[in-house]
């Protein structure tokens, strides 16, 4: 007969398995929408998750990694809060982070979000993307996230106004 502490401690091995398991299927949606703009360039976008102590781990950087004399990272600055937090230390391109800037329409992360969630202590934390356009706005929008994650919370959504639209970290 198993007694209710080991019967305890397998179930919560079970719930742990399941929610490991459903984070190997995540996926992070960024819509960028379609701009009526005279002159439109595509926004350089940040991605990152900041604990309840500001400490960041980078998701994504999308910029114009194709300029010569690596002209692209200058206006890196211009997102200004991931810049703060961390991306005026980093040495880019990142590997597995820095891809290319992204015209309008719907894009998803295609990191192993997984992996990242996994390695991150429980508690509260945000997932912030920034989207700064030349010649246009800025925006920083934010997704509360609980870690470890339960996937019966799932979707988690927030929307932007004018340089982001909606940011949803679902199921795969």
């Amino acid at each position: 007969m198993l007694k209710l502490s080991n019967l305890i401690l397998i179930m919560t091995f079970l719930s742990c398995a399941f929610i490991a398991k459903a984070q190997d299927k995540l996926q992070l949606e960024v819509n960028i929408p379609r701009l009526q703009v005279a002159e439109y360039h595509k926004p350089y976008v940040a991605i990152w998750l900041e604990d309840s102590q500001r400490k960041v781990t980078q998701v994504a950087v999308w910029y114009d990694v194709e300029m010569e004399n690596k002209k692209g990272e200058e206006w890196l600055a211009d997102l200004r809060q991931w810049w703060r937090k961390g991306g005026r230390k980093l040495a880019l391109p990142v590997d597995g982070v820095t891809g290319a800037t992204k015209g309008p329409g719907s894009h998803v992360v295609t990191l192993d979000l997984s992996k990242l969630l996994t390695k991150q202590a429980p508690g509260q934390y945000k997932l912030r993307v920034e989207a700064a356009r030349e010649v246009g706005g800025r925006e920083l929008i934010e997704i509360p996230v609980e870690l470890p994650l339960n996937p019966s919370n799932l979707p988690l959504t927030a929307s932007g106004k004018s340089e982001l639209g909606k940011v949803q970290l679902t199921k795969n």
